[in-house]
């Protein structure tokens, strides 16, 4: 997390954790994605900016690139509703 005159960036990395969908094939770790940054509210007042990095996997067998499906979104969020949830549990 870092604090500046612009207000709060908290930094998120995604674990190196297999996304579901695909456990049953050989998957690699191939980095990660464009990080991603997404305004969220407020804290005591300050701008709160939350800077996602998301990984990325290839096929093994195919050389696909794949990534954890985030278009799992609450209706009028931003974000999964994991996410959310996980946001939630820290922040209270």
């Amino acid at each position: 997390m870092l604090q500046s005159a612009a207000g709060l960036h908290i930094y998120l990395e995604e674990k190196n954790i297999l996304p579901q969908e695909y456990h049953n094939q050989k998957l690699e770790s191939k980095g990660f994605m464009p990080e991603i940054t997404i305004q969220d509210f407020p804290i005591r007042g300050q701008k709160v900016n939350l800077c996602i990095k998301r990984r990325r996997w290839e096929v093994a067998d195919k050389g696909t690139i794949v990534t954890r499906d985030w278009d799992l979104v609450q209706k009028g969020a931003r974000m999964t509703t994991e996410f959310a949830a996980f946001l939630k549990g820290i922040f209270g």
